[in-house]
């Protein structure tokens, strides 16, 4: 029998959101849901669930992205814990956001389907339940931060990829161009790029090489203290 320390003190109701990022077409897309159930029932949301008995917070942010994607394994890292008092319109809710980055081109229609979800560009978000903008904004500020010091980006692209897909990846990220030989010079001098003999044909006649990323190299790299930097 289990002690009832905690009678007197108030329970609430703890969640997880879930902000999943995909890229598309130069650009970083969310994957967005319209809510099935009231309070604000067919309102836009974020992927989410409430966390269950015996569960982790990690567990639980697992399990909705596994439900949600079909991907087993993906990385996903919290962003941080939203407790306003008048958050959720239904009860006190305290939610933890996670965000996961998915390459799109293994992403199942299906799972689309059953949770009648889309991808939306992040630059074309609409407004959505409670606080789930602010865990977008948020979700990009440290998905800015990380992409700075690791190389996260490469999970939002296919195995092998061409330079100009990777530029495009960070100039979405960081909102912003960036120079291609300054770019270039720096993927360079870190060596954890495969080349492969392959060619990209479908943007120019001369084509672009396609690569591969290099985690040994990487992992070998951050023993000795290397860090990704732009």
């Amino acid at each position: 029998m289990t002690a009832a320390f905690y009678q007197n003190e108030v329970k609430f109701f703890v969640s997880v959101d879930c902000i999943i990022l995909g890229f598309n077409q130069d650009e970083l897309n969310v994957l967005l849901y319209k809510r099935k159930f009231e309070p604000l029932q067919g309102k836009w949301s974020l992927m989410g669930g409430f966390i269950k008995s015996g569960e982790s917070i990690d567990e639980a942010a697992s399990r909705v992205l596994i439900e949600c994607t079909g991907i087993d394994d993906l990385f996903m890292e919290q962003v941080g814990a939203y407790g306003d008092v008048t958050r959720d319109l239904g009860e006190r809710v305290i939610s933890i956001a996670y965000y996961s980055l998915v390459n799109m081109n293994n992403f199942s229609e299906e799972a689309l389907k059953e949770h009648d979800a889309v991808w939306t560009k992040i630059s074309e978000v609409p407004d959505l339940i409670f606080d789930h903008n602010k865990m977008i904004e948020d979700t990009m500020i440290r998905l800015q931060r990380k992409a700075a010091t690791r190389p996260v980006g490469f999970n939002l692209l296919p195995e092998k990829f061409t330079l100009p897909q990777l530029q495009k990846l960070y100039e979405a990220i960081y909102h912003t161009q960036l120079d291609k030989r300054n770019f270039r010079k720096k993927l360079n001098s870190m060596d954890i790029l495969e080349k492969l003999d392959e060619k990209d044909k479908k943007s120019s006649k001369r084509g672009a090489f396609y690569y591969r990323f290099n985690k040994a190299k990487y992992d070998n790299f951050l023993e000795q203290g290397f860090y990704f930097s732009l």
